[in-house]
């Protein structure tokens, strides 16, 4: 165990007062649920969540007063007990160390040290934390995630009575009731043997409507077609009678408004960390994508459903919000050149392969988004953005969360390029200029 934390965590952290705790020591606690807080001093959200997690950190471990050492008298080889078997992480965006400080005094867990920055920033790029506070859990053993969103776990179960939170199967979480706005109700057995899309969405969210009215003309052609397909509408309105206008626009089903409970599980079963966002489901209930909302705008009319994920993108204006998700690959290429953009996803496409199978056999998700980008608007707002040279074809890993950007500009891009490129920059080998 202690091997995964150091190489996630590296091999020392720090306590409220300052204290140096070794990263080894907490195999030796027995600890088999991490928790990483994502989060910022200078946020209010950050400093609500601070004080009920300190709560709910002190019942959890059965003692509000412990600190996160292993504690007067407590040896190596004591065993710890179940409910204990708990750390947590605070991971800061923090820019001002005195602000860290002051922030992370009255922590009872632990903190990577402020002067970690590089780490710091790996994991929010590994976790793909869009924004704060985020909580994500981990197993201590072997670095699978548990729950990516630990927020709702504080909400939904504060005396941490299904500790350790492990993910349950989908038709297992949707049991229950679901309704159709004409007001007929369905068991959620019907879906059995269909491709089901997990919708989170709210009516006050203006691109959720704007998504709402290209997703039922999807729906009807899909259906139209002959497939197998259903539609599940999680609601994050604000009152039912928000929850009913907006469902009334919509022919699929619904979890109802008053099932809290099952709409917060669909949530934390997924990670949901904003809206919309459309999951993907086969009809075992496995995700096939979680960027359902990218593929039901850049395909109008449906011929890539159930649309599992492309190893390659061609970039454009609905997926261009990946590039926020952490580090991407971008070729850019003049398209004017008959299918130069083909011929250019058709050299990346096996190392892009390579890198997800290599990823996915880890149950992780890839560290790398891959993108050919031709000649548009967005693309030259892209190359203005982060200062690119105008050159074509031309090779650049782009980190929009750490202002970085690495670039390769050669006359001839090959494959044997590209696989250098990425294996260098995955083993931190190459300097990064800033955007």
């Amino acid at each position: 165990m202690s091997g995964f934390l150091e190489e996630l965590l590296g091999e020392k952290l720090v306590t409220g007062g300052g204290e140096e705790v070794d990263v080894h020591s907490l195999a030796a606690r027995g600890i088999s649920l991490l928790g990483l807080y994502f989060g910022c001093s200078l946020s209010a959200p950050c400093a609500q969540l601070s004080a009920s997690l300190a709560a709910f950190y002190g019942r959890l471990r059965g003692d509000a007063a412990a600190g996160p050492g292993p504690g007067p008298g407590a040896g190596a080889s004591a065993e710890p007990e179940p409910r204990r078997r708990l750390e947590i992480v605070f991971v800061s965006s923090d820019q001002d160390q005195r602000q860290w400080q002051d922030f992370v005094r009255d922590m009872p867990w632990l903190a990577l040290p402020y002067k970690e920055k590089h780490r710091k920033l790996k994991l929010w790029n590994k976790y793909r934390i869009s924004n704060i506070p985020s909580l994500i859990f981990l197993d201590a053993t072997s670095g699978k995630v548990v729950c990516r969103n630990g927020l709702l776990v504080i909400r939904d179960d504060p005396e941490g009575l299904e500790f350790p939170w492990g993910p349950k199967p989908f038709r297992e979480v949707i049991a229950g009731p679901l309704l159709r706005s004409n007001g007929q109700s369905l068991e959620s057995s019907s879906l059995e043997g269909s491709h089901v899309g997990v919708y989170f969405s709210a009516h006050w969210c203006p691109p959720c409507r704007s998504l709402t009215r290209v997703l039922v003309e999807s729906y009807r052609k899909i259906k139209e077609a002959g497939q197998k397909f259903e539609i599940i509408f999680v609601s994050a309105d604000r009152s039912e009678d928000s929850f009913k206008q907006y469902f009334s626009e919509m022919p699929w089903l619904a979890v109802p408004y008053t099932d809290e409970a099952r709409r917060s599980r669909l949530n934390r079963l997924y990670g949901i960390q904003g809206i919309p966002t459309l999951i993907v489901l086969d009809p075992q209930g496995e995700v096939i994508t979680r960027q359902g909302r990218v593929e039901v705008l850049n395909d109008e009319d449906c011929r890539g459903f159930p649309w599992h994920p492309k190893p390659v993108l061609e970039l454009s204006d609905s997926n261009a919000v990946q590039l926020n998700e952490g580090p991407c690959l971008v070729l850019f290429v003049d398209s004017e050149d008959d299918g130069e953009s083909e011929a250019a996803k058709q050299l990346i496409q096996p190392i892009a392969e390579k890198i997800i199978a290599k990823y996915k056999a880890k149950e992780e998700e890839a560290p790398l988004l891959f993108f050919v980008a031709g000649e548009d608007d967005m693309t030259d707002s892209l190359r203005d953005y982060t200062n690119l040279p105008e050159a074509a074809p031309l090779l650049t890993i782009l980190d929009m969360s750490a202002r970085a950007k690495y670039v390769m500009d050669v006359e001839e891009i090959t494959p044997a390029i590209v696989e250098a490129f990425v294996n260098d920059f995955l083993a931190e080998k190459l300097k990064p200029e800033p955007i």
